[in-house]
């Protein structure tokens, strides 16, 4: 199953509404769809990466340098085309200095992930087996947990208590709650609102995008304490991540996630072996695709740190099902807060009784609207 081309195409969409997180302002939907066309007649096709300032140069990574260099190589060797892109030598205005770079990495990275997913679609459907089997197989459905909870202008206490309601509503088995941009005590009552709201029996996770000092995630931690929350996503800010992690690990009262902003299996690892988390959350579009992913997810597994996943269900989904140690997989129940989860694959894997199960079609086994992609074409 030769490669013969490899085609990505940016997709941008315009928010109706702004949504705040703890350090962030999201106002429009990026994502990037993926092809690899092969000899065999079959085309591996996928859909992910939320990433808006640095689309094109993701794109120009593809094109430029990750087609020439495996067009005529055979799809069914993931680990040899995912070695020979990382190791591609390429210039994208790299200073040599490890902070300046550091998003010229992510840029490479991320157009790794795009290609790496679409070959496992690919071989997905060359064997005629779900990727999640190829995998690993452990689970046929996964716990599904809603992403919420949003900063927005004009929303009310009974705002917020309506939207958990209507997360479980949907069978949903929780919600990934945001907190991290007003004071804690304020961010504390907006959890025990949505609690209130939903029962005991609801899954609450909150999620702070490195929002707060040590300091105050541990006071959130203890103050939050009563409310059942099942993990602190990202407690501390950019610059404090190992030390600020073990602070709150050791001395809070909630268990801690980290790992969307880690780009590598490196810094998982180290987020990992220095006992900084109980749960890593790190991106499949984000850190170099399924192959890396894996390697992050066995890896964990030796250190008792489970398996999340920062959004992008669409794939997601098989890399959770795939490892024994998994946790939730994400969706934005909100249309307008993610249209593209909506509108671009033409069938969703079906939610039901707190779970969003496996599709049993080959590969991803999710098929994406064509007209969807040609109306948002970047």
């Amino acid at each position: 199953m030769k490669i013969t081309r490899i085609e990505i195409i940016p997709l941008v969409r315009k928010l109706e509404e702004a949504f705040s997180g703890g350090t962030y302002r999201i106002v429009n939907r990026y994502t990037l769809v993926t092809r690899v066309y092969t000899d065999a007649g079959i085309i591996g096709e996928v859909f992910g990466g939320d990433e808006d300032q640095h689309q094109d140069r993701i794109v120009e990574v593809v094109r430029e340098h990750f087609e020439p260099l495996l067009v005529g190589l055979d799809a069914r060797n993931p680990g040899r085309l995912w070695n020979l892109m990382f190791s591609k030598k390429m210039d994208l205005g790299n200073r040599s200095i490890h902070t300046l770079d550091l998003s010229k990495h992510a840029v490479k990275m991320q157009a790794i992930a795009c290609v790496d997913m679409a070959i496992y679609d690919a071989l997905g459907k060359f064997y005629n087996v779900p990727v999640y089997k190829l995998l690993g197989g452990c689970y046929d459905r996964v716990p599904i947990i809603a992403i919420g909870g949003y900063y927005q202008e004009g929303k009310s206490r009974a705002d917020i208590q309506e939207e958990i309601r209507y997360y479980k509503s949907q069978q949903l088995c929780g919600v990934k709650f945001k907190v991290g941009r007003e004071t804690i005590d304020e961010d504390v009552e907006r959890v025990r609102l949505a609690r209130q709201a939903v029962g005991d029996d609801f899954v609450i996770v909150v999620d702070a995008n490195q929002g707060w000092t040590p300091e105050q995630a541990i006071e959130f931690s203890h103050k939050a304490a009563p409310l059942n929350i099942q993990w602190l996503e990202e407690p501390v800010g950019w610059s404090d991540q190992l030390g600020g992690l073990r602070m709150v690990r050791e001395s809070g009262s909630i268990a801690v996630a980290a790992g969307q902003g880690e780009i590598s299996r490196f810094g998982c690892r180290d987020l990992v072996v220095h006992g900084r988390v109980n749960i890593l959350n790190v991106d499949v579009t984000i850190a170099g695709g399924v192959t890396e992913w894996m390697k992050i997810a066995h890896m964990a597994e030796h250190f008792h740190v489970k398996m999340a996943h920062h959004e992008e269900a669409q794939v997601a989904l098989h890399c959770l099902a795939a490892v024994a140690h998994s946790t939730f997989v994400e969706i934005f129940p909100n249309p307008k807060r993610d249209p593209m989860w909506f509108e671009l694959p033409l069938l969703q894997p079906r939610i039901r009784d707190g779970y969003m199960e496996l599709p049993d079609k080959p590969g991803f086994g999710i098929s994406l609207n064509a007209d969807v992609i040609d109306q948002y074409r970047a």
